[in-house]
C-alpha cells in the first residue's frame, strides 16, 4: 500500500511545487491513516489544511481505497 500512496502523491506533487512547496510521505498505519508532512511554502500557508483535504487526502484516497484519512504533522 506504501507504493500506491507514493504514486498518488507524485501525482499531485507537481501541482504543490508550482506554488513553492512539496509534500513527503511519513507513516502509513495498518488502519488506513496515512501521515504527510507538507514543506516549503506549504507548511504555513493559512489554506494547507484545505489543500490536505479537498486535494491530497481526495485524492490519496480515490486511488487507494484503503486509505481512511491523511494527515498532516
Amino acid at each position: 500500500m506504501k507504493e500506491q500512496i507514493e504514486k498518488a502523491l507524485d501525482k499531485i506533487r507537481p501541482a504543490l511545487q508550482r506554488d513553492g512547496g512539496d509534500i513527503e510521505l511519513v507513516d502509513v498505519e495498518e488502519n488506513g491513516v496515512v501521515k504527510v508532512r507538507l514543506t516549503g511554502a506549504c507548511s504555513g500557508c493559512p489554506m494547507s489544511q484545505m489543500t490536505l483535504k479537498q486535494g491530497v487526502e481526495r485524492i490519496v484516497k480515490q486511488l487507494v481505497p484503503e486509505v481512511k484519512t491523511v494527515e498532516s504533522v
